[in-house]
């Protein structure tokens, strides 16, 4: 699910549209905190990933779906527009790419750097805070952090910068372990 955010063509394309209506109409940073709520919610709901991926869901139920959503959320009216023409458009499925998108417009044009903390349980203040500052002296700039838990992993941490994966989960050195093993 997680995995699902990554930028697509269309949707960087309606991601650009977003961002340029955000920033004209001076809600970017409204409508980016909608965007991490509907992150949010794509992750933890199997009810609105079902709303916005079934293909047998009419494009205008898809609509008024995610109107009600924004509504509920009470979600600034630039983003509550653009969910129900992303919904009357068929584009509902594309919601994590342009999320992705918008993502990657507001990190160039801010000049912020976001990392994404995957780890298997949940993290102290004090982990935290040791994970921002190896960031920041890495980066030469303090990130701006998110945290996820994923019990799958088993152990260790998976830190994604922009496109840049480190992956020092204990998930992954098993099966790297299971590889060589079969080869030998």
């Amino acid at each position: 699910m997680a995995d699902d955010f990554r930028t697509t063509e269309v949707g960087g394309r309606y991601a650009q549209a977003l961002f340029d209506l955000a920033l004209e109409t001076g809600h970017l940073d409204a409508v980016r905190a909608d965007l991490a709520s509907l992150r949010a919610a794509w992750i933890e709901s199997a009810d609105l990933r079902r709303l916005a991926t079934s293909p047998v869901m009419a494009a205008e139920d898809q609509q008024r779906g995610l109107v009600a959503i924004a509504d509920k959320a009470r979600f600034e009216t630039t983003t509550r527009n653009f969910l129900g023409l992303l919904g009357q458009n068929g584009r509902a499925r594309d919601l994590p790419a342009v999320i992705a998108g918008f993502e990657a417009l507001y990190s160039a044009h801010t000049g912020v750097v976001a990392a994404e903390v995957v780890s298997a349980v949940p993290l102290s203040t004090a982990q935290t805070t040791h994970i921002r500052s190896a960031l920041s002296k890495a980066l030469g700039k303090a990130p701006e952090m998110t945290a996820r838990v994923d019990p799958s992993i088993l152990g260790g941490l998976k830190v994604k910068v922009g496109s840049t994966l480190f992956d020092a989960s204990l998930k992954t050195k098993l099966d790297q372990m299971k590889f060589a093993l079969k080869r030998a």
